[in-house]
């Protein structure tokens, strides 16, 4: 075929079909990469609004029109698209920081086997930014609470905080992520300012400036996620942290040094921690029945009977153990939260002093001036002012003088003479408000060790929150 053929049959001009031939290989469309001279001189404007302040292109067309720009909207856009596609190409710089500088958080959901049951887990990991050590946590939940406790949790492993922690934006962390209306949770500023540090954060889409916490997900799914089964909840913790110190142990492929040992070089350099931990996650409160229960996610759950129709507190520890406080936030129950619906989840020792079988008053006098000597009078006005049920009363006295020391019940004793008060509850209140409990609950040490008795004192401000409305639903 002749070229004005071929240039007929194809739709071209023959000039194209006659430079097509003269070339070696295929040709290959190629569109001019021409720009539009009315843009020049907002190439920059361009460039900073679209790749840094992050501006849609509608707007920034706006902008630029607003500026003075008389070019097309399609040449606009064929620059615009060539500018992103330049800054996909993304490399980056490491980014190592001095000991105690900065400490990286986040967390990822995993389903794994835990008795036989499908389970979604979410794995917490905080890692000390120049050593690299990390501490791993696990819990059913990824509400707020959930994650500072894993947070604090973290901190409190390692020993002391860097100066400032990085996280993403998470709503745990941030009301609004936005570049122009950026503002932080408040709940969160008063943890940081509990433990001392600065947060930061990582910009939307760049996961690349958190990178220490975000690799290692890779690791931990490859070889402790997959394929792994677990017989229950503490087994995994367990398993968890013996693959923590595994981690730890291991010689590290960018700072080509075990963590475990540079740890030991950083922890001067960390900031201190407070002895009390932080309580200003939401608790709620719940009153116990006369049949020494409390209701919680429809179902309920016994607290010893020295509590009966008084308020407590309950927080969820890692979305899986409910905790009891008193008033006086001590801890005084914990249950294992029930899958099931309407369940009653009952510990018997909770009951025990609440049964019928008291004995007579006569033996419990001895009984008590046994254990108290000294204190017939104690003895005397009790079963005068209390004749019908003096020996109900005294046997719940003799109650409660196991739950605290024998100097400080004794003092509760005076002080019923004093006020000439003869009862069991004059006594329980006068103590719960004055002096320190003596429950041991006997924890293993995969039952989250870290409860301690918290300082029932707080800010004003805290109570504030409550009432923000621009906190509704913090959690």
């Amino acid at each position: 075929m002749s070229l004005r053929q071929i240039a007929k049959f194809l739709q071209v001009s023959h000039h194209t079909v006659k430079n097509a031939l003269a070339e070696e290989r295929p040709p290959q469309y190629k569109r001019p990469e021409k720009i539009n001279p009315d843009i020049e001189p907002f190439r920059e404007v361009i460039f900073q609004m679209a790749n840094i302040k992050k501006f849609k292109g509608s707007r920034i067309l706006e902008e630029i029109k607003s500026k003075g720009y008389r070019g097309g909207q399609t040449s606009f856009y064929f620059y615009l698209k060539k500018i992103k596609l330049e800054v996909k190409q993304k490399h980056f710089t490491p980014y190592e920081t001095a000991p105690g500088e900065q400490a990286q958080f986040d967390w990822s959901p995993y389903t794994v086997l835990i008795g036989n049951e499908l389970t979604v887990i979410y794995v917490f990991s905080y890692i000390n930014g120049f050593s690299r050590y990390q501490v791993l946590e696990v819990s059913l939940s990824q509400t707020q609470p959930a994650v500072f406790e894993a947070l604090e949790n973290s901190i409190r492993d390692s020993g002391g905080v860097c100066s400032r922690i990085q996280t993403d934006n998470a709503k745990a962390f941030i009301d609004n992520a936005s570049v122009n209306n950026f503002r932080w949770n408040k709940r969160y500023i008063h943890f940081c300012g509990h433990y001392g540090f600065s947060p930061s954060r990582s910009l939307p889409a760049h996961p690349w400036s958190k990178g220490k916490v975000e690799k290692p997900f890779s690791y931990i799914e490859n070889h402790f996620i997959a394929g792994a089964e677990f017989e229950s909840f503490e087994d995994l913790q367990n398993k968890l942290k013996a693959f923590q110190k595994k981690l730890n142990q291991r010689l590290h492929s960018v700072i080509k040094a075990l963590p475990e040992e540079m740890f030991e070089n950083e922890k001067a350099s960390l900031l201190s921690i407070p002895e009390q931990r932080y309580i200003g996650t939401k608790e709620e409160v719940r009153k116990v029945t006369f049949d020494c229960l409390i209701s919680f996610g429809s179902s309920r759950y016994s607290v010893p009977w020295m509590f009966a129709g008084k308020q407590v507190w309950i927080r969820v520890s890692k979305g899986y153990m409910l905790e009891v406080y008193s008033q006086s936030n001590k801890l005084i129950a914990y249950h294992k939260l029930s899958l099931k619906k309407s369940a009653v989840v009952i510990q018997p020792e909770h009951y025990r002093g609440n049964n019928s079988d008291r004995g007579n008053f006569e033996r419990l006098k001895i009984n008590f001036l046994e254990i108290f000597p000294g204190n017939e009078l104690f003895i005397e006005k009790l079963r005068a002012s209390k004749r019908i049920n003096s020996r109900y009363q005294l046997f719940q006295i003799l109650q409660l003088s196991k739950l605290y020391k024998e100097e400080d019940f004794i003092e509760a004793i005076n002080k019923s003479l004093h006020y000439n008060v003869f009862n069991s509850s004059f006594i329980a209140g006068y103590l719960e408000k004055n002096h320190k409990q003596k429950f041991d609950l006997n924890r293993s040490r995969s039952d989250f060790t870290q409860i301690q008795t918290i300082n029932v004192k707080r800010d004003m401000n805290e109570y504030r929150l409550f009432n923000d409305p621009l906190n509704n639903g913090l959690n």
